[in-house]
């Protein structure tokens, strides 16, 4: 076992993992998993400039998680940053706050990196399950994309798209510097048609209708289940590798879409960094599984971080047997 800590640092939120990690077998045994939400991408698609607030937001969760894994001793720390960071002007003035801080630096990963990591992370523990047929659709709806992997034991194709439930809030949903609460029959109607025009996009590479499993990834899935399931609280292990039914997440996305902020907010189990931002999520999930077909998601809480851990400690065992 190889203890790794990795981070993700995507749109919406920053995400720690200390982990030790057995990638012979896909064994992988938690140590610490926390999220933080930064909103680095805050403004990102009008501006493209990473906001002074939001970069302050982005390097105090860092400043934690650096205690956390010299607390915890990890051999090695991989930081990934996704979308936000990919298309800002100033990326700089981010790459340098977190090398200072973590003494990595970021790497400003591909969409099609992004999605092989998510990959590796949602399925390594699914293989050999004779319930969840092949091959699988991993689908990983972050702030600011989505990215879709269609594979069996490996990927066979994959494609990142501009919509994640921050950007699509940003772009419909804001009117006079607010979120409209709640959003208009033609604000949802217009952000349904960007959705379907991404999913246009996404099935130009990835054959969406040839999977036989969809496996959800990220907030807004998890979110989604935690709403279907009435949970008192989020609870992780009731979440990860639960079933929402098609039907399930069309009453609770037209539900979310109806409802004000203070309704959302008093969701049990929704983080008050998702109230404004988890109707637009949700919605891609929806649309997606209209798209797809799927009469069910199996939500995943094991995604892009699982993976980048699972190639951290394969880097870790390569570079102890070159020395």
């Amino acid at each position: 076992m190889t203890r790794v800590a990795a981070v993700d640092c995507g749109t919406n939120s920053i995400r720690l993992l200390v982990a030790d990690v057995d990638p012979a077998t896909g064994q992988l045994v938690d140590l610490d998993r926390r999220m933080t939400i930064v909103r680095l991408g805050q403004g990102v698609d009008k501006t493209g400039r990473l906001a002074p607030e939001a970069l302050e937001r982005t390097f105090a969760a860092c400043r934690d998680y650096a205690a956390i894994i010299k607390e915890l001793g990890a051999e090695r720390v991989r930081f990934v940053a996704t979308s936000a960071s990919r298309d800002a002007s100033n990326r700089d003035d981010f790459v340098r706050g977190v090398l200072d801080i973590l003494g990595v630096e970021p790497e400003v990963i591909s969409g099609d990196e992004e999605a092989e990591l998510s990959f590796t992370g949602a399925t390594a523990e699914l293989t050999g399950r004779d319930d969840l047929a092949k091959p699988y659709l991993v689908v990983d709806i972050g702030g600011g994309s989505t990215e879709f992997v269609v594979g069996d034991d490996a990927v066979r194709a994959a494609r990142s798209v501009n919509i994640g439930c921050v950007r699509m809030t940003e772009r419909h949903l804001v009117q006079d510097g607010k979120v409209t609460d709640p959003p208009t029959p033609d604000q949802i109607t217009a952000m349904r048609a960007d959705i379907e025009a991404a999913l246009d996009l996404a099935e130009q590479t990835v054959p969406l209708r040839e999977a036989r499993t969809l496996v959800g990834l990220a907030g807004s899935v998890t979110t989604v289940s935690a709403i279907a399931q009435n949970l008192p609280e989020y609870d992780t292990e009731a979440i990860h590798h639960s079933r929402v039914s098609y039907d399930r997440v069309r009453e609770i996305t037209e539900s979310l879409l109806r409802s004000t902020h203070a309704e959302r907010a008093a969701i049990p189990s929704m983080h008050p960094g998702r109230v404004d931002v988890i109707g637009a999520g949700a919605l891609v999930l929806l649309s997606i599984m209209e798209r797809v077909g799927a009469t069910e998601v199996v939500v995943s809480e094991h995604d892009i971080l699982d993976g980048i851990a699972f190639k951290a400690a394969r880097e870790a065992g390569a570079g102890k047997q070159g020395g």
